[in-house]
């Protein structure tokens, strides 16, 4: 059987690597949270193990996964003793799954050469419920080589495998997407502020809006499932999606494309992120757009 490392069993983490944790693959896990890790592989069974450091996991693995909040904790693995840089083989592939930036995913991709180890960045899409499906999209950076050898292994939790490009484009091409999404979401949330001060419903203008050119996944899913209802479900956290705004300013920049609107967006995750804490949920934003208008969209 293949043998395969996962780190990091997040709340996205731990579905996708369930998807893994069942023949042909043997399936090792590791978490910062030990515990974690450990009640993860009695739960799963298929003889899944808890590894006690990255290096451990990774040791004999064909492919190693990490889903982890950023790419400079993907980085704190490759080094020291229990490092994956001690334990990864020849031929061996990182297959990193967080939504990191892309440069340092080139400088991973650099190191684990110099080892002979292929790497390839593959953040997702589909939020919690697409990886317990199994139906996350799946961005991909890196060589065709290693993306083809590494399909049987994603396919387990992707629906939709993309290869965006090298090393890299696959972080890249993650993180102008969510900006999109809190740009849609932001700019949404202002336009049903005014139109409910200006005598709207806010139910009213969705039905209008989401039969329309104006919609989105922000007005036909987001808005009305956690804004009307306040019910607000924590599913993905605006810390999260403010760092992935700032990796797409990040890109732009680096890039020399002037992007005014991506650079405002960044600035509003940041504000929207220090008012409302750690733990809000990303729909939660429209909570500083209702105080600063001195309504509520519901």
């Amino acid at each position: 059987m293949t043998r395969i490392a996962f780190l990091g069993l997040g709340a996205i983490g731990a579905p996708m690597a369930r998807h893994l944790a069942a023949p042909p693959f043997s399936l090792t896990v590791w978490n910062r949270t030990a515990t974690r890790a450990r009640s993860f592989a009695a739960e799963a069974g298929n003889e899944t193990r808890a590894a006690d450091s990255p290096a451990a996991a990774a040791r004999e693995a064909a492919v190693v996964i990490t889903c982890l909040p950023t790419s400079a904790e993907v980085e704190s693995l490759l080094d020291g003793p229990q490092g994956l840089l001690s334990a990864m083989a020849r031929g061996s592939t990182l297959v990193d799954c967080t939504s990191g930036d892309p440069a340092t995913s080139r400088r991973i991709a650099a190191r684990l050469a110099e080892r002979g180890v292929d790497f390839m960045d593959a953040p997702v899409s589909g939020g919690t419920s697409g990886a317990e499906r199994g139906t996350l999209t799946v961005m991909c950076g890196g060589d065709r080589a290693v993306f083809d050898r590494i399909r049987p292994v994603i396919d387990t939790f992707g629906e939709k495998l993309i290869l965006c490009g090298p090393v890299g484009a696959g972080h890249a091409l993650k993180s102008v997407n969510n900006a999109l999404l809190a740009i849609h979401l932001w700019s949404a949330g202002e336009g049903l502020a005014a139109l409910a001060k200006a005598g709207v419903s806010p139910a009213i203008a969705l039905d209008v809006i989401n039969a329309s050119s104006g919609r989105s996944n922000s007005s036909e899913n987001l808005i009305p499932h956690r804004v009307l209802t306040r019910a607000f479900p924590r599913t993905f956290r605006l810390a999260l999606l403010d760092k992935d705004v700032g990796i797409a300013a990040g890109v732009a920049r680096e890039q020399r494309v002037p992007a005014p609107l991506l650079q405002l967006t960044a600035e509003l995750m940041r504000l929207a992120h220090n008012e409302l804490g750690e733990e809000a949920d990303h729909a939660e934003m429209i909570r500083v757009i209702e105080r600063w208008a001195n309504v509520e969209i519901r």
